[in-house]
């Protein structure tokens, strides 16, 4: 007779049922999975980019960026409040050395310039008439001097023999005092126009130099406005190219506001700025290596800030050929400070691939027709190499392309 089966046991049926038809799909599941890992994936050699590694010198840089400038570029200002009334050039025009750009209203200027030329032509007379002057009275004072000169000889003269009279009995005591009286009195009448005169031409002598000063500031004064008025005649100091224009006619400009900006667009120089951080790596005519587009060109720092802004140097590199071409202001620019040469070191080329110095992961050519991964640590570089701190070795052929879905895998097959 059948018994009834607990709901225990038939729960333990049920599990046994469920692991007989479970562990052969999980056992074959697994195997598939394992079969597939062992499986390289493949690609076609021929849509792979290679580099080599080797050993050489790595100029050791830090990069920076910048723009292409004008070498040369010069703002013109108004020097006086005027009006614009005549245009003689556009932007883009090449214009040359002295040529008139545009005519300001300069007749209130003309004015005061003549006026300061009449001033000064014043001047000139009147330091003139103050040389004279001084001249005539200081004469008829040297002529008083020689006049009284002769005079107290005289006196001397008649005392001596007064006293040779009145030693020998012909002449009086009366006498003789009278005449001493008289030379001692003209002696002194002497010195005292001696001492006017000294005193008359250190007074004229400062009066002569007054004016003398006077002329001189009143000539400045006409030189400066000439100077002034010449500027104002708007003239292109330089053979180069106007990239700006104030052309409104008739408009209104104050002393100090912007005519005019003249390039040199056939000579270039490059307006850099680099992190802060790398502030120690730099120095004036330090070598610089620029990248504009795909050419490179080779300067030095010319000019350095010596404040950060904002976290960043500004400098300017001379190139070694500032005419080349193929630089056009305004286009950017990727720099490479250079401060170190490290020789006889493993390198590779440089690429897309190289953000810093930091762990890489790349794929060699076994030369047994597969891929290869390994972890590579580079270090510093430039445009053109890398430094290989380890990882690799000499001769390796690396791939170039971007394989990052490729990373899980230990190697891969080419085809």
């Amino acid at each position: 007779m059948d018994r009834e089966i607990s709901l225990k046991e038939q729960k333990k049926l049920r599990r046994r049922k469920i692991l007989k038809t479970c562990v052969p799909i999980a056992v074959v599941s697994a195997g598939a999975i394992f079969a597939l890992s062992s499986i390289a994936p493949s690609m076609d050699r021929s849509g792979l980019d290679f580099i080599t590694a080797d050993t050489g010198t790595v100029e050791m840089s830090a990069d920076a960026s910048g723009k292409v400038v004008p070498a040369y570029e010069m703002t013109i200002t108004s020097p006086v409040s005027t009006k614009i009334l005549e245009i003689y050039c556009h932007e883009g025009d090449a214009v040359e050395r002295g040529q008139s750009l545009m005519k300001l209203d300069l007749a209130g200027e003309e004015t005061e310039l003549q006026n300061l030329a009449n001033q000064k032509m014043m001047r000139n007379y009147d330091t003139r008439q103050t040389i004279l002057a001084s001249r005539t009275f200081l004469t008829n004072l040297e002529m008083k001097i020689k006049a009284k000169e002769m005079s107290v000889e005289r006196l001397k003269t008649e005392t001596d023999n007064e006293r040779r009279l009145d030693s020998i009995g012909s002449g009086t005591g009366d006498r003789v005092r009278e005449a001493e009286l008289a030379y001692k009195t003209a002696v002194l009448e002497l010195d005292q126009l001696r001492k006017q005169l000294h005193n008359e031409e250190l007074s004229h002598a400062a009066a002569r130099k007054s004016k003398e000063l006077e002329e001189g500031i009143t000539a400045k004064n006409l030189e400066e406005k000439q100077r002034m008025l010449d500027d104002a005649r708007i003239k292109a100091p330089a053979n180069a190219t106007v990239t700006y224009l104030n052309s409104a006619l008739g408009t209104s400009i104050s002393a100090g506001e912007r005519l005019a900006v003249l390039s040199d667009l056939n000579h270039f120089k490059i307006a850099a700025q680099i992190p802060e951080s790398n502030a120690d790596k730099m120095a004036l005519g330090s070598e610089v290596n620029v990248k504009v587009g795909k050419e490179t060109f080779r300067g030095r720092i010319g000019t350095i800030t010596p404040q950060s802004n904002n976290g960043v140097i500004s400098f300017t590199v001379l190139l070694d050929d500032d005419s080349d071409k193929r630089l056009r202001s305004g286009v950017r620019a990727e720099i490479n400070v250079l401060y170190d040469i490290k020789e006889e070191v493993l390198r590779i080329p440089n690429g897309t691939y190289y953000h810093g110095s930091g762990q890489y992961i790349f794929f060699i050519d076994n030369g047994e027709g597969h891929l290869l991964r390994r972890e590579v640590r580079l270090g510093e570089g430039n445009f053109d190499y890398v430094e290989v701190l380890s990882g690799l070795s000499d001769g390796d052929r690396i791939v170039k392309n971007d394989l990052a879905e490729y990373n899980s895998r230990k190697k891969i097959r080419l085809r």
